[in-house]
């Protein structure tokens, strides 16, 4: 094997975490490379957030011409053509790759598409070659959780899902979490036979119950099959198709389908790095890092996003603020920033969107958080009878002793911009009689904040 390269930094995968990190050390004259074993830019920009979002807007397209039909519009014959469509998502994807490369190139920084795999504290090999750096940011993202069921191989990745040529009359996802219930959104705006799995009471773990149930009876309102409390036993191919098999109260069923997504969580994406060759601690929770994103292990590493075990979500702002303090650590030289995350907004881009940030109402009981909960449902509210919405809520959680509010739950056709003002107001501080006393432009769905508080 040829003598290694040296860099300053080295840093594994490409997303927004990654390109932070290695785009800001680039431009204080440090030698960067970037060792990605995919595609250049990641999965929020390739395979996640943005591609998903062009197809949840179709989604939500449809849905509204559908609801206004003989109100608004003469809907006619409108329909999603998945052809068109995807072709216009991967008009967003396809320059990803080479639009990163030329970022990189323009600074200076060399990339290497392979596996890495540690093999000290400060070197790395890909394929034959042998590079070392004084840092080593890890930025890899997270995978498909392993499932441990026959057949389990059979299962299509979200990134599947989301390049697949033709939408399958048939689909069953495995799990109820995000991309689950997102996809089953728009698979059934798109007219397909669709049957989500979950082996929880309800879907969307983590959003707020009473949102959640109204969402699951929107959803079946719509055609989707929720099965709750039911796990999956086995994935067997059934001449061109699939057959699911799952228990349920004791007893075993079956469904038929096209196709079968995993939708059952993802796990950090560590594997074939062989961090304990490079003595970097880590468990089934991610990388193990101290408050300034450096390895607990190995001083020599940082790391940032979905492969650092956190309690923070597993979102793109938070990645880009924990590259962020990695960037700047960087560059100092020395352990000197933190991030600075304030309260996350989560948002599940089903249609409608569900939306939530801060406590909930069991986490405020537990915490022994005295406070008051406005409660409400939107559907019947001007901006939304406009646009024949049909469900619509909120939970917004007051603290009894400062008026600030704690919390935020939203369910509803502008819930994923909504959200952001509760977070301005969270962040700040601000209490239900700020909120209250600020006018807003008239009429939106924003000028609704007002009576939610």
């Amino acid at each position: 094997m040829a003598p290694a390269n040296h860099y300053d930094l080295i840093v594994l995968g490409s997303g927004p975490s990654a390109s932070r990190i290695a785009t800001g050390c680039a431009k204080k004259s440090m030698t960067v490379l970037v060792i990605e074993s995919r595609q250049l830019g990641g999965t929020c920009a390739l395979r996640g957030c943005n591609p998903k979002k062009v197809l949840v807007h179709a989604a939500e397209l449809i849905d509204h011409v559908r609801l206004a039909d003989g109100r608004l519009v003469d809907a006619g014959g409108a329909r999603i053509t998945w052809e068109n469509l995807l072709q216009f998502q991967q008009s967003f994807v396809r320059p990803v790759p080479d639009r990163t490369q030329e970022t990189y190139s323009k600074l200076g920084i060399e990339t290497i598409i392979g596996q890495p795999r540690f093999v000290d504290t400060q070197s790395l090999t890909v394929g034959d070659r042998r590079v070392s750096a004084g840092r080593i940011a890890i930025c890899t993202g997270s995978r498909p959780r392993p499932l441990a069921f026959p057949g389990s191989d059979l299962l299509t990745a979200s990134d599947g899902f989301l390049t697949m040529p033709a939408m399958p009359r048939r689909l069953v996802f495995v799990g109820g979490g995000y991309i689950s219930m997102e996809f089953a959104h728009i698979a059934a705006r798109c007219g397909a036979e669709v049957t989500v799995i979950e082996h929880n009471q309800r879907p969307l773990k983590g959003f707020e119950p009473h949102l959640v149930d109204m969402l699951v009876q929107h959803s079946q309102d719509i055609g989707i099959d929720l099965k709750l409390n039911a796990s999956v036993n086995s994935v067997a191919r059934q001449g061109s198709a699939f057959e699911v098999k799952f228990a349920r109260e004791g007893a075993e069923s079956s469904v038929i389908a096209d196709m079968v997504v995993h939708g059952a969580g993802r796990v950090p994406s560590t594997e074939g790095l062989d961090l304990k060759a490079g003595n970097v601690e880590s468990d089934d929770t991610g990388i193990k890092v101290n408050e300034y994103m450096q390895s607990v292990s190995n001083s020599h590493v940082y790391a940032a996003g979905d492969v650092v075990a956190s309690s923070q979500p597993k979102l793109t702002p938070v990645a880009n603020q924990q590259g962020r303090a990695v960037q700047k650590n960087l560059i100092a030289g020395e352990n000197t920033h933190r991030p600075e995350y304030g309260v996350v907004p989560r948002v599940a881009f089903t249609v409608p969107p569900i939306a939530s940030i801060g406590l909930s109402e069991n986490e405020a009981d537990q915490k022994g958080i005295k406070y008051d909960v406005r409660v409400g449902d939107l559907s019947d509210r001007g901006s939304l009878r406009r646009a024949c919405a049909s469900v619509a809520g909120h939970r917004v959680l007051i603290e009894q002793d400062t008026g600030r509010i704690i919390g935020a739950h939203l369910l509803g056709a502008d819930a994923a911009e909504t959200i952001n003002l509760f977070a301005l107001a969270m962040k700040f501080n601000l209490t239900a009689a700020d909120v209250k006393s600020t006018l807003l432009a008239f009429p939106t769905n924003a000028a609704d904040v007002r009576s939610m508080v």
